[in-house]
């Protein structure tokens, strides 16, 4: 009799700790999709992209991005970027590279910007008398900005903090910008 109820205690036992088990990892699993499902509500994708087309000139540009929004006043993201520009029978460059930006929100209207950006440039110059000549380098741009925001939509103006004219992708250190964030 006495072995009959150790038996049953033991499996008891067995069971309690296989179902205690089960029900904890299934406990966890279920946290672990919350806590993702979280993470994403927080997630905002937007970028840039642009199209200037004229005679002889195509200018093509696609820069995704994406942000996490830390609190209503502070984000961080980082992106993508590429670029292909190119003057018939003059000049071609390819651009790419990636961002990291920091977004504050002190009020609900302003929205200031720390923004780092690296690109590699690959440009391509024609000339009749001087042949091709190639200029390839990287650029740094460390920008920071500010721009008045209507919920998802900024626009503003940024400064490069490391603008050099002679070996540089933009024409101004001063730039305009509109970001747009779904």
């Amino acid at each position: 009799m006495r072995s009959i109820s150790v038996k049953i205690v033991i499996k008891t036992f067995l069971l309690v700790l296989v179902f205690g088990i089960f029900s904890k990892i299934y406990g966890q699993t279920d946290l672990a999709v919350k806590q993702k499902s979280n993470f994403w509500k927080q997630v905002q994708f937007g970028g840039g992209f642009g199209l200037n087309i004229g005679t002889g000139f195509t200018d093509v540009t696609l820069a995704p991005n994406a942000i996490y929004n830390l609190n209503q006043y502070l984000a961080l993201g980082a992106g993508l970027q590429g670029s292909i520009v190119s003057q018939k029978d003059y000049y071609s460059s390819a651009i790419y590279g990636v961002n990291t930006i920091v977004l504050i929100n002190p009020v609900e209207e302003v929205q200031l910007s720390i923004e780092l950006e690296q690109v590699r440039v690959n440009n391509t110059f024609r000339n009749p008398t001087t042949g091709i000549v190639k200029d390839n380098f990287w650029n740094t741009g460390l920008f920071v900005g500010g721009g008045y925001r209507m919920e998802n939509v900024t626009m503003g103006m940024r400064y490069n903090l490391l603008f050099n004219k002679d070996k540089n992708v933009y024409a101004d250190a001063m730039m305009p910008f509109i970001r747009v964030y779904f």
